[in-house]
């Protein structure tokens, strides 16, 4: 490995570092503040602990040493049931009997397009014969709905 056998028993038996006993006492702080106030997140500890502990830590520092001691916070708030959402509410009736359309004028189709030109409203509406695929009937408004 390139290393020295006095350099690793050095290692080996070397002190803390300044950041190493600093991340420990700020475990050993946040542990007794999660412990008296679970139901709390990261954010509120860290302020908790910098105004009553004179210390000086950031939020990120909190929330690593919450995901490193597993701390995850008990929350008070209930989960209030929501609507689902309807999953088709249009369901598309078309594409589903596409190819038993036999005939002319069985299913018919319309779109309608919506456009301005120099600050006036138009409004395309065309019907589509699927068997055929022809336009049936095509009207041009200038009015919504026409």
């Amino acid at each position: 490995m390139g290393v020295s056998r006095s350099g690793y028993y050095k290692w080996l038996n070397r002190d803390d570092s300044k950041q190493e006993s600093r991340r420990e006492e700020a475990k050993e702080i946040i542990t007794k503040v999660h412990n008296d106030h679970p139901s709390h997140g990261y954010r509120w500890v860290t302020a908790f602990i910098n105004y009553n502990y004179s210390k000086n830590y950031s939020p990120g520092f909190v929330y690593s040493a919450f995901r490193a001691l597993g701390i995850k916070s008990l929350t008070k708030h209930k989960e209030k049931p929501r609507k689902r959402k309807e999953r088709d509410k249009y369901p598309n009736l078309i594409f589903s009997t596409w190819e038993t359309v036999d005939r002319p004028r069985q299913v018919i189709v319309s779109d309608m397009t919506c456009f301005y030109v120099y600050y006036s409203y138009y409004e395309l509406t065309m019907y589509f014969d699927v068997f055929t695929k022809q336009i049936v009937a095509a009207r041009f408004g200038r009015r919504r709905g026409d």
